[in-house]
């Protein structure tokens, strides 16, 4: 019977946590986008020029990006710059890969630009901002892995070339929750495209 409570317990705070994450992914800064079209498996948006965090590396891949990206922009993020100053995480973290390379970039807060912004401790990190651009995105839940994001990637490839949509760049992927957070994962990818409205 005491095992029982035990577990009990246990099964009550876990599902608190994971509660507690979810609630504070929902109140985390977003990146702003403006939904032109939604259809039933994907959308175009259009993104506007953001400050973003960059580290350049040489993975090809998610696995290879992943950890090592995160943590050094993480650690500027948490203090790890001139000023040691803390700066809000936002979501996505965005990561661009292919056979020549790949990046990773945190989205600033919007109140901040590049002048604003601390200087990062690691020289790798370059504060940058991004191109307007107008995308298509697919959306896919769980954890993300590189057979996933190869798979979403085509199936998005495929309904552009169905609908005669040109694609003027490479893909990203959008990564929008915590390691740690188990349930409710949201990912996407993302391609530029040529639209006109």
């Amino acid at each position: 019977m005491k095992f029982i409570y035990i577990s009990l317990a246990l099964i009550s705070i876990y599902i608190a946590f994971q509660s507690f994450i979810a609630v504070n992914a929902a109140k985390t800064e977003k990146q702003k986008y403006r939904l032109i079209q939604k259809e039933d498996r994907f959308e175009i948006r259009f993104y506007p020029s953001a400050t973003i965090a960059t580290i350049y590396s040489n993975a090809t891949d998610y696995k290879g990006l992943a950890n090592n990206g995160f943590r050094k922009l993480a650690s500027y993020i948490f203090g790890g710059n001139e000023q040691k100053q803390s700066i809000s995480m936002t979501t996505p973290v965005i990561m661009s890969m292919s056979d020549k390379g790949s990046t990773m970039s945190f989205v600033m807060p919007e109140k901040y630009n590049t002048t604003a912004l601390p200087i990062p401790n690691d020289k790798s990190i370059s504060i940058e901002k991004s191109k307007p651009v107008y995308v298509a995105s697919i959306s896919f839940s769980g954890y993300a892995t590189d057979a996933k994001i190869k798979m979403y990637k085509e199936q998005l490839e495929q309904i552009l070339q169905g609908k005669h949509i040109k694609m003027t760049g490479e893909y990203s992927f959008l990564g929008y929750n915590a390691p740690y957070q188990f349930f409710g994962r949201t990912n996407e990818i993302i391609i530029p495209i040529e639209w006109k409205e």
